[in-house]
């Protein structure tokens, strides 16, 4: 069995986040980078359909110089081969150009199951995975809280809307996108980590890729215009009474505002 797990480097949640100077994005100089954590939670369910049996695991991960730590870093958990997707003309790329990307690796590789997190800590969007099903022509889930395999199955429980969870079979080859929380993430252990060094990582342009013209800036069909630090309130109301009457005005107040 091979499982391909999608990785987005991301900045760390720790560091400190300048915007730059033309307003689009953020400052990446200077500053610490870290796996998606999300994807962590992929990759974790990845290295346990390992443990349990035979499955190869493929981590793939798409930007410059940098990702490769994070390449590193799985390759150190437990996964056995990496793909880093390295060039220039991958800036600037929006969800579909990434999903193009990873969806040409995807049918190169043939996997049984392509995991991936449910979102990226800096985008938010939960848009690739869909598109990357999409393209590579395989069924989705995303939200996974809970993913069990049975004779060429997933079965995944989701969350969805109002707390309540959705049971969805899923024949192989699929995607599933998880959440946060559907599992406990390891570490890399030492002897990993010197492994990892030995690991094959393949590194591929977009020209490998047959996506010349496709991907980056200008084929993005979604483009950031501006970001901006969100504004801070002209006050901030202090309530005093005992612990029953402050929650009785907060109740109020929420309500007044329409946030219930």
């Amino acid at each position: 069995m091979k499982i391909m797990v999608c990785l987005k480097q991301v900045p760390h949640q720790d560091a400190r986040l300048d915007i730059k100077g033309d307003g689009t994005w953020i400052q990446e100089d200077n500053i610490k980078f870290e796996i998606n954590s999300y994807d962590t939670y992929a990759l974790e369910e990845a290295l346990r359909i390992k443990d349990a049996g035979e499955a190869e695991v493929l981590v793939v991960s798409i930007g410059p110089d940098r990702v490769t730590q994070a390449l590193r870093t799985a390759l150190g958990m437990g996964a056995d081969r990496a793909v880093h997707i390295k060039d220039d003309e991958t800036e600037g790329s929006d969800a579909l150009g990434v999903a193009r990307l990873l969806a040409a690796v995807a049918k190169e590789e043939n996997p049984d199951l392509i995991l991936a997190g449910f979102m990226s800590d800096d985008g938010n969007f939960s848009a690739v995975p869909p598109m990357l099903a999409e393209l590579a022509g395989v069924p989705h889930t995303t939200a996974a809280v809970k993913a069990e395999r049975s004779n060429g199955t997933v079965r995944c429980d989701r969350e969805i809307e109002g707390g309540a969870r959705e049971v969805v079979d899923l024949q192989t080859p699929c995607l599933v996108a998880v959440q946060t929380g559907i599992n406990q993430v390891r570490y890399a252990s030492l002897k990993g980590i010197m492994a990892a060094k030995k690991k094959p990582c393949d590194v591929k342009s977009v020209g490998d890729l047959g996506l010349s013209g496709q991907v980056g800036a200008a084929a993005a069909k979604v483009k950031v215009k501006s970001i901006a630090v969100p504004p801070k309130g002209d006050r901030a109301d202090i309530l005093e009474g005992s612990t029953d009457e402050i929650a009785a005005t907060l109740a109020t107040k929420i309500k007044e505002l329409g946030l219930l």
